[in-house]
């Protein structure tokens, strides 16, 4: 079902960004896929391809890096999401952190420069788009410069309908707000991911923004809060396992997303924001644990109840 939810996504990524976008998918796909095979071969465990994990994993990484990510690097990347964020802690159904996550915080650290490189979709966003028609800055790198229309202005809802759609410079699949949010209605009809952590995210975003003084629609559409919240928080292995923890993690995710945008070096956040409640989850799943069921007490017999 996740395979068929981002399909959408990132068709579109590769019609409005062109081969470097369909190119990174290709290899992030088949360099999770190898690396995962190779180590467990190398580790004599069964290989296990045919479950997709791997290559939902490196889509998910080509989706949230720039499409003009050099391919080596792609491929570095998705190695290092498979093998170190997953396989090093068991494999599938053990990793701590978001395999995709981690590999994207890998190589913002390693190459900070070609991970903060974009390339235009070739629509404007307002004025703020029309200087370089082939690398440039994000809606969220325009917004810290104060490039986007102030809300009521002329171009404001413009601006914010085309960052709904997804005409503009950024990730290959973080783009299109309207086809994620489609993806996130398919997932939850299906009954694929559940909505506290996904909408407790998107809400702790808009609530952070409006009480720090940013625009809060913009802090949503901009960025990847509306893809990591779908996508990222939903993951079975590195959420919480509850009801409340999903909430808590939601919001926790949402809050430090607007706070590293805030004060932060880079403008988006949201790797590390839910890199950070990864961490806590098992925390929460200690303090709020899920019961899967109960023992009835047993009611004593007739004679001991008369003494």
């Amino acid at each position: 079902m996740m395979l068929i939810a981002l399909a959408p996504v990132s068709v579109f990524g590769v019609i409005i960004f062109g081969l470097p976008a369909l190119l990174n998918i290709v290899v992030s796909v088949l360099a999770a896929i190898a690396g995962e095979s190779l180590f467990r071969l190398i580790t004599r465990q069964p290989i296990r391809a045919k479950d997709l994990s791997a290559g939902v994993s490196g889509l998910l990484l080509a989706l949230v890096i720039p499409p003009t990510t050099p391919l080596w690097m792609t491929a570095l990347g998705a190695v290092f999401a498979i093998v170190v964020a997953k396989e090093f802690f068991g494999g599938l159904g053990a990793n701590v952190f978001n395999p995709a996550l981690t590999g994207r915080a890998f190589l913002l650290m390693s190459f900070p420069a070609a991970l903060t490189t974009w390339r235009h979709a070739g629509l404007p966003l307002g004025s703020a788009f029309t200087a370089d028609i082939v690398t440039g800055a994000t809606p969220l790198d325009i917004a810290q410069m104060g490039g986007i229309a102030a809300v009521g202005s002329d171009n404001y809802w413009p601006a914010m309908k085309t960052l709904l759609f997804g005409f503009h410079g950024g990730s290959t699949g973080e783009t299109s707000i309207f086809l994620i949010l489609a993806a996130g209605v398919f997932l939850l009809a299906t009954k694929t991911i559940d909505w506290r952590a996904p909408v407790s995210m998107i809400a702790a975003g808009l609530v952070t923004a409006f009480a720090l003084g940013l625009d809060p629609l913009l802090s949503v559409l901009s960025g990847g809060l509306v893809f990591g919240a779908v996508f990222m928080t939903t993951d079975y292995v590195t959420a919480p396992v509850t009801a409340k923890g999903k909430i808590i993690f939601g919001l926790g995710a949402g809050i430090i997303t607007i706070l590293i945008r805030k004060w932060g070096t880079y403008p988006e956040g949201v790797t590390y924001a839910i890199l950070i409640m990864n961490g806590v989850t098992p925390f929460l799943n200690r303090l709020l644990p899920k019961k899967y069921g109960f023992v009835p007490k047993k009611k004593p017999a007739a004679g001991k109840e008369a003494k």
